[in-house]
């Protein structure tokens, strides 16, 4: 295992970057367990929260620096580069600005005897953050701004293919001015990682990435009595019912499907539609995802770029495949060339086929045709899968009650890519626990006290 810079658009290794110690992995083990118990216990939220908010405006400031690591690492278009690394900035900034009513003692209610009681929210510890290649500065500003404002402090170990980004991001922490471990990058193998979550100084675990890693870290987590927060896959349902503008449906459907050339998450993989809609739907979907082609991502015109990798364009290609050979209709696509991956559109696709029940983890859309509301909410929880989901119709009732219907974390109604840092991000079923952004977001790694005064 090694950590390096390759960049999926050309197969070149740019720069290889030295897996930790041992040795240095323990001294940043008691850094951050140090950082814990002095400095996160001598300062206010306050003053968390301002170096949280500097945080911020570095991303912003350095944006088109961070934007450029990014695409180089995994392949982002330059554009959606950019406006990650503005998105990072919001989320700190929320957090700096509201953390300090989160964290309010919250009173509580008695129900006999005399005095009070309030639940006081303060940190846990050390906390460790396993993060993924997909959206390299978002995912840590989701875990790290909310955990550190708290008081926790942060042990952060990126993905093998962005060790760049994850040395710009601990740059910024310093740079803001946090003290020597409040925040440590750390190269570690996944043997390592064993070690710090077994670590009686580490209080908690979020990891976000595959199902089988999220397993892994959750058994040896739960081995070890740890808290954990697991954001996993998804193969979410965007469910079209009706619409009295089916070309604006059209188009957001495909944004959904290709934002971050495919590989998000909670992207719209799954589109059911009603079945006088199924055939229109079809015919101006496929036509419209086919104008979008892989192109270079440095380009500010590109709206796809390569898979993150080439391993990743191969494992998508078989995937395909396999659905094919299992009785999926291959519509449109399917071809890749490095790892540059096709637009592609599959139909006919069976309960009984696998491709009804996996993550496609890029530009690969299935188009299912349902016969009424309860067979669309039928497919869409016919999935081991529950992080979003999308619902389009014209019914206000009808949204409200297929939204309950729907097994999942999310559901969107008449809108895509309209994340927020206020909003609550997470899934049930095998997408994960627990959530992050929001208030939420804020109230996982904490220890909610209750003082009971008599």
């Amino acid at each position: 295992m090694s950590y390096a810079v390759t960049n999926p658009a050309t197969g070149e290794v740019l720069k290889t970057y030295p897996t930790i110690s041992d040795a240095e992995l323990e001294a940043a083990i008691a850094s951050a367990a140090e950082a814990h118990r002095t400095w996160s216990k001598s300062t206010t939220v306050e003053e968390r929260a301002a170096l949280i908010r500097r945080v911020g405006e570095l991303h912003v400031e350095r944006r088109q620096e961070l934007a450029e690591i990014i695409v180089r690492e995994m392949g982002k278009p330059i554009e959606q580069a950019l406006a990650e690394a503005d998105f990072a900035g919001d989320i700190y900034a929320y957090y700096a600005d509201h953390s300090a009513d989160f964290l309010k003692d919250e009173p509580v209610q008695l129900l006999a005897g005399e005095g009070s009681a309030v639940i006081r929210r303060s940190s846990l510890g050390v906390l460790l953050g396993v993060m993924p290649w997909n959206f390299p500065y978002y995912q840590v500003a989701r875990f790290a701004g909310p955990n550190l404002i708290i008081g926790n402090t942060i042990l952060l170990k990126h993905a093998e293919q962005c060790p760049e980004s994850a040395a710009a991001i601990a740059q910024i922490f310093h740079d803001a001015g946090f003290p020597e471990g409040a925040y440590v990058n750390i190269y570690a193998s996944h043997e390592q990682i064993e070690t710090v979550i077994a670590d009686p100084r580490v209080q908690g675990v979020s990891l976000t990435g595959s199902e089988r890693a999220g397993a892994a870290v959750a058994e040896i987590a739960g081995r070890h009595l740890k808290k954990v927060v697991l954001e996993l896959g998804g193969s979410d349902p965007f469910i079209l019912l009706s619409t009295d503008d089916l070309d604006t449906a059209v188009q957001n459907a495909v944004d959904a499907r290709l934002d971050n050339s495919g590989q998000s998450c909670n992207a719209a993989k799954r589109f059911i539609v009603i079945d006088e809609l199924y055939e229109p739907f079809l015919e101006k979907f496929t036509a419209k995802i086919a104008e979008v082609e892989a192109t270079d991502p440095t380009s500010s015109d590109s709206a796809l770029g390569p898979l993150s990798s080439l391993r990743a364009a191969e494992g998508l290609e078989e995937q395909v495949k396999r659905a094919v050979e299992h009785g999926a209709k291959l519509v449109h696509g399917g071809t890749r060339d490095g790892a540059f991956f096709q637009t592609t559109v599959l139909t006919d696709v069976a309960s009984d086929n696998p491709a009804s029940k996996e993550e496609f983890f890029g530009p690969v859309a299935q188009v299912y045709r349902a016969s009424d509301e309860s067979d669309a909410v039928r497919i869409a929880n016919d999935i081991p899968f529950g992080l979003g989901s999308y619902v389009y119709t014209t019914d206000a009732e009808q949204a409200d009650r297929v939204a309950n219907a729907i097994e999942a974390g999310m559901v969107f109604v008449n809108v895509v890519l309209a994340d927020g840092a206020e909003l609550p991000f997470g899934g049930i079923k095998r997408s994960g626990s627990g959530r992050e952004l929001g208030r939420f977001g804020a109230d996982e790694f904490v220890n909610k006290k209750m003082i009971r005064i008599g």
